[in-house]
């Protein structure tokens, strides 16, 4: 199966999910959001076509990263594809991170004509979703671009039937000693 992508697999990011990530930017996107910071990856005939098979490989090979995060474009418009890496990923103990503009309900009600969707969401961990709306834009919201995306547990909210929020900042510090490099 081939996959029309924007780059090559990103490696070492720090600000597409928590931790030590790669990303794989797919191609395609229909939301168009004003001052999208990534346009370029709007058209479905733009970027490349990759075999599956041969990303898979480029994930196992990963070294440093803790998870592999979906963006674009927008992932969902190549959901069976994105399906197929993401359980991979899972396989090789990577958790999984979507960006999409989609919300997660417009998602829930595409996927009762397109049964891929759900099933690339069953491998989600967490999904950021929604369009990025630049009057919402704010640089204090962690790992989103504007104020009216959410970061959703995806197993928890399919489970419950409701979407279950991702509390980013409600992480605790850490009680072990730190330890301090002079």
């Amino acid at each position: 199966m081939l996959i029309r992508l924007a780059s090559k697999l990103q490696q070492n990011s720090i600000v597409d999910g928590e931790g030590i990530r790669a990303v794989i930017w797919t191609q395609g996107c229909p939301h168009h959001c004003h001052n999208c910071q990534n346009e370029e990856t709007w058209d479905y005939q733009g970027g490349f076509l990759e075999d599956v098979e041969d990303l898979k490989k480029e994930i196992n090979s990963l070294d440093d990263e803790v998870g592999v995060t979906f963006s674009g474009g927008d992932p969902m418009e190549q959901a069976e594809a994105c399906c197929i890496l993401a359980k991979y990923c899972h396989s090789v103990h990577l958790n999984v991170w979507c960006y999409t503009g989609y919300t997660y309900e417009q998602l829930l009600k595409k996927s009762e004509t397109d049964s891929h969707i759900m099933d690339f969401l069953k491998e989600i961990d967490i999904l950021v979703d929604g369009r990025f709306v630049e009057k919402l834009k704010s640089y204090e919201v962690k790992f989103r671009g504007s104020k009216n995306q959410r970061i959703i547990k995806v197993p928890e909210s399919l489970r419950e039937g409701k979407v279950v929020i991702y509390d980013i900042d409600a992480k605790k510090p850490s009680k072990k000693k730190q330890e301090v490099y002079l």
